[in-house]
């Protein structure tokens, strides 16, 4: 599979796939997580019901999305959103909710408000745990994407596995299985857990 190039070719595809649905993830689920950990309306209104739909399985979503979109990329991406937003937003309001309220009630004495309030105060306290909500959106992300691949001829990784399986290859099954694994985890540890620990570092939630 290397030789030829069906490996990287898979790859690329999926990853392609990847960087779309989470994208979109991160655009819906950053400020859904900053809505409901900011207004409580939103926050009784909405976080039952995303507490409620992540507990469904994100390969539940392929055939509401195979009936909506059809066989097309579309579907697989709308699996891998519905596989991670919920996850993002609801670490997001965790976050949120997580800040001093001293620092809050300082914001407001002093006037801060809107885009200052925001940008200035808000995010910055809430960014450690704004990062383990992209952390744990993009896990989620990656086995929405494999979950859906493996039900859909797609040309990804997913289909590399299907195509072992039904032709009995069952060292292309283990290759393809390996090239999952070591992917999670170099995006993991490199990305995520650096950026998380700086940031944790930053602002003194590890020692070192």
């Amino acid at each position: 599979m290397t030789r030829d190039g069906r490996l990287w070719d898979a790859l690329a595809r999926s990853m392609g796939r990847l960087a779309q649905g989470y994208g979109i993830s991160v655009l819906i689920g950053v400020p859904l997580g900053l809505a409901m950990g900011r207004i409580a309306l939103v926050r009784r209104t909405l976080r039952p019901l995303v507490v409620g739909l992540q507990a469904l399985p994100s390969i539940c979503w392929l055939p509401l999305a195979l009936l909506w979109f059809g066989l097309t990329e579309t579907s697989i991406i709308f699996v891998v959103v519905m596989g991670s937003v919920l996850a993002i937003s609801i670490a997001v309001e965790d976050g949120v909710m997580s800040v001093d309220p001293l620092l809050l009630r300082v914001a407001s004495t002093y006037g801060i408000r809107g885009a200052r309030f925001y940008g200035g105060v808000l995010l910055p306290a809430a960014l450690p745990g704004i990062v383990t909500g992209l952390k744990l959106g993009w896990s989620f992300a990656w086995r929405a994407l494999m979950a859906g691949e493996l039900l859909y001829v797609s040309g990804g990784l997913g289909q590399l596995l299907t195509m072992g399986r039904e032709l009995m290859e069952t060292a292309q099954v283990m290759a393809v299985m390996v090239c999952i694994i070591l992917v999670g985890t170099l995006i993991d540890r490199v990305l995520f857990q650096t950026v998380e620990t700086r940031v944790r570092r930053r602002w003194g939630l590890v020692s070192g």
